[in-house]
């Protein structure tokens, strides 16, 4: 929920001094005092300035041109904000699951009054409209390229960078008095660069003509539901009644796509559960090209597992302050006791100018404040660990270094891994394959097939194919409390199928692979894993795909369908324990190491159990390629419900 404030001309003369973090924080009193004047500062924004640099420049934006900028602001008293998750999160504590509302979390964490006055008056100078969420943590500015460039000390120019057309500008300003409790100025430049982790299968698998229409075209929740032992929950009666799901979403919705899977799997439900919240004024028309088709899987499978419960889509631009205002705009809602997100980008793509000193790290710190809210007020939430095993970043930049997924990087957002499923796998004349027992999804057990449809060496095979679930360590944030003493956390065991060349642009393969220990640092993810091979992967409708019937399925994975299927699991805990059981990490890693816990760890070592590096320690209840190891939900929901 926003709260409206229309921008005005006319200035209020105060002069206030209000504590900021310590820091005196004094109200302008003149409008004289501009963007560039000697008292401006630059203010950190959101894109990498690798971008800016290398983008063709196509002149300037046209001064009537409407812009849409964020401005977020630093979460006050952060460390007593971390002490009470912490609290909350813990059996016998007294704030145990003692979450607060929004207005409770703007007085105590978010700015004050007059800070936010602050902000908004010298925008309004320039004719600059703003809107504040409630949470007092963003600010929505809406003007023109003319407004901003006077109000930022910028010239907006239009550019393109890798096909993308953009706008853009260097070094945004703001008067010191007022910058100080800015966290990241987003939409000044308004390139986009987040994908969906969704992933198509290298070769199909062939399917059997005895199958259902949906079932030739991959596993349907029912098979997840039986899996994970899910259905103990709904032989109770537990549907998600009186829960609301909430999907964080770049590309919009094709409605129509999800009440025709979900009838076509034989479920019953509500046509009225969807309400779709056009953030930033949405991200346009569906378009496979878009992505809608990762929107629909997200709400098909969440929407499955949880048929009664209500869903609320946020679907904004692909824009930095789209992705960030979409989970603002849910959070500060708090009607969505779960939020997942299956779209992200590495933490190189986001900290490539921090690691040569050009970039602020507040970016990546946006994501953790909004997280970190969600947690206070009972909002479990989770995103997708990516597709690229242990080197997201090849996916976005290019490069071969170990890397992971932003926003799932953040320690207070569950990571969704993924696994591959034991069976057999039957390529027709290309060959079989088989996995004896389920194991961290990873392709070098499918090389011999890519090698045969491909006609390619093994090498190729391995090169050109990086796919696997997400995992591995932080550069950004550091290991989490719950994380901390956990087994296997920060001593890993890796597989070197692939080593990086010195500049970190191509691999050596190595066929006969050594297996190394090592010292692991930051916080480690994913947190926990399910089926996420396309090769094992899951039937997807959607209306965009053809023009018959026939035409409208495909079978696809990745840790997107990971993320919305624990949200869809989160609302029948939810309804079976209660009320909101919150932020999953902290309790779900005192589960796993109780001695009842509700994982099973794919600890295995060597190459059948790998995400392309990561691979399992025996003995050990965490390992960077599947996290905690994958869920019994009937006991994990039992564990929610008891607290222990």
């Amino acid at each position: 929920m926003k709260k409206s404030k229309s921008g005005s001309r006319h200035w209020t003369k105060a002069l206030a001094v209000v504590a900021l973090s310590g820091v005196p924080f004094l109200a302008i009193a003149s409008p004289a005092m501009a963007a560039s004047s000697s008292s401006s500062v630059e203010v950190p924004q959101g894109v990498g300035s690798q971008v800016l640099q290398q983008a063709q420049v196509f002149g300037n934006t046209p001064a009537d041109t409407p812009v849409t900028v964020s401005i977020v602001l630093r979460t006050q008293n952060e460390s007593q904000l971390q002490q009470l998750i912490q609290g909350q999160t813990t059996p016998g504590s007294a704030n145990f699951r003692k979450y607060l509302s929004v207005s409770q979390f703007a007085q105590k964490y978010g700015q004050s009054p007059a800070v936010i006055s602050a902000i908004t008056s010298y925008l309004a100078q320039y004719g600059i409209k703003t809107s504040v969420y409630q949470d007092n943590l963003n600010i929505t500015a809406t003007g023109t390229a003319g407004q901003f460039d006077s109000a930022f000390g910028v010239v907006l120019q239009n550019m393109d960078y890798k096909g993308k057309k953009f706008h853009g500008a260097q070094a945004p300003k703001m008067p010191s008095a007022v910058a100080g409790p800015v966290l990241a100025v987003l939409g000044l430049t308004n390139y986009g660069n987040f994908a969906s982790n969704i992933a198509k299968p290298a070769v199909q698998p062939t399917t059997s003509a005895s199958k259902s229409s949906a079932e030739q075209y991959g596993l349907l929740p029912s098979n997840l539901e039986s899996h994970y032992n899910v259905k103990p929950l709904i032989q109770q009666g537990d549907l998600g009644q009186g829960q609301t799901i909430g999907i964080v979403t770049l590309a919009a919705l094709n409605t129509p796509d999800a009440y025709d899977y979900w009838k076509n799997i034989g479920l019953k439900v509500s046509q009225k559960r969807i309400t779709v919240n056009n953030v930033d004024g949405g991200p346009g028309a569906p378009s496979l090209s878009a992505g809608s088709d990762e929107t629909a899987l997200d709400v098909e499978q969440s929407g499955a597992i949880a048929p009664d419960a209500n869903i609320q889509v946020y679907q904004a631009p692909n824009t930095d302050y789209g992705f960030a205002d979409a989970f603002f705009t849910a959070v500060n809602q708090n009607v969505a006791g779960s939020i997942s997100a299956s779209w992200g980008e590495s933490e190189d793509a986001v900290n490539y100018s921090i690691s040569t000193g050009q970039e602020s790290v507040n970016y990546s710190q946006v994501f953790n404040e909004i997280a970190q809210e969600a947690a206070a007020q009972g909002i479990s939430m989770f995103a997708s660990a990516g597709d690229s095993g242990a080197y997201t970043a090849s996916r976005d930049l290019g490069t071969t270094d170990l890397s992971v997924d932003s926003p799932a990087d953040s320690p207070y957002i569950t990571a969704a891994g993924g696994t591959t499923l034991a069976g057999t796998q039957n390529y027709g004349s290309l060959g079989t394959v088989t996995v004896p027992a389920e194991r961290a999804w990873g392709w070098d057990y499918l090389w011999p097939i890519l090698e045969a449809a491909y006609g390619v060496n093994e090498a190729t095979a391995a090169e050109s194919f990086i796919s696997g679930g997400g995992g591995g360590y932080s550069t950004v944030y550091a290991t989490p409390w719950y994380q901390q003493g956990v087994p296997g956390v920060n001593r890993f065991t890796a597989v070197q199928w692939l080593t990086p060349t010195q500049n970190n642009t191509s691999w050596t393969f190595h066929p006969n692979p050594e297996i190394v220990q090592g010292q692991g640092s930051g916080r480690a993810l994913p947190d926990l894993s399910m089926d996420a091979d396309p090769q094992t992967g899951y039937a997807v409708y959607s209306n965009l795909y053809g023009s018959s019937p026939s035409q409208d399925w495909a079978q696809y994975g990745g840790t997107s369908f990971v993320a919305p299927q624990l949200n869809g699991i989160t609302a029948l805990i939810n309804e079976y324990a209660g009320g909101r059981v919150g932020f999953w990490n902290p309790q779900i890693y005192h589960f796993a190491t109780s001695s009842h816990s509700p994982f099973t760890p794919l600890n295995a070592t060597g190459p059948n159990n790998d995400n392309e590096y990561y691979t399992g320690t025996k003995g050990t209840v965490y390992n960077p390629a599947t996290g905690l190891g994958t869920p019994n939900v009937y006991a994990l929901a039992q564990d929610f419900k008891s607290g222990n």
